[in-house]
């Protein structure tokens, strides 16, 4: 069950990105390109932030702070994410700050994870070549997201990014700037969410 306890009319949106070998990559460019220029938004790359993984956490939490939404965006690189992104959620998300006694900071705020993956959608099931669904496999992040009091947002996902045409990645691409402007401007509907295993499944569910 997705719990949106605190759904704001409008938000900020705090966009974590992480890859480690961006010259290669085919669609996250063209995510980041399409993210860049929205009102609201803000593009963070860790990689280029901290190219030595000296993570500045204070920094880093004061920007969660001034946002609303957090999207983890990354490759899903051997099921889980880039090791800067796991370094970050190691230290950024500490006690105190983000769980336990007094940890109540991110409270209230959402938490989307925007992937990409090398294989089909179909290998992502319980049939398929992966053995289980990408919402299964995102559950640590799920789970870390309801540890912080996070509101958890099904995922947005381009599948079989090995096999894909310019033209596709461009459509992908559209899909992830209207849903980001519908979140900054808090146009999706939050009782369609449960429905929907990603996000850009069906757009016309969340009324984009």
């Amino acid at each position: 069950m997705v719990q949106l306890t605190s759904w704001r009319v409008s938000a900020r949106v705090l966009i974590l990105f992480a890859h480690p070998a961006l010259q290669k990559s085919r669609a996250n460019v063209r995510l980041l390109a399409a993210a860049r220029d929205l009102e609201g938004v803000t593009l963070h790359d860790l990689y280029e932030e901290y190219p030595t993984f000296q993570i500045d956490v204070a920094r880093e939490q004061a920007l969660l702070l001034k946002h609303e939404v957090v999207v983890l965006q990354h490759p899903f690189f051997w099921y889980s994410c880039p090791a800067l992104l796991k370094e970050w959620l190691d230290l950024v998300l500490e006690h105190g700050f983000a769980y336990g006694p007094g940890g109540t900071k991110l409270a209230g705020k959402s938490l989307l994870s925007a992937v990409t993956t090398g294989g089909p959608e179909e290998a992502y099931s319980h049939t398929g070549h992966n053995h289980f669904t990408l919402r299964e496999l995102l559950a640590p992040f799920e789970q870390t997201a309801r540890l912080c009091g996070m509101n958890w947002l099904p995922p947005f996902a381009i599948h079989g990014t090995h096999r894909s045409q310019s033209s596709e990645f461009e459509t992908h691409a559209a899909d992830y700037r209207r849903i980001l402007g519908a979140l900054t401007a808090g146009k999706i509907s939050p009782s369609t969410l449960d429905t929907l295993p990603r996000l850009n499944a069906n757009l016309g569910a969340l009324g984009l």
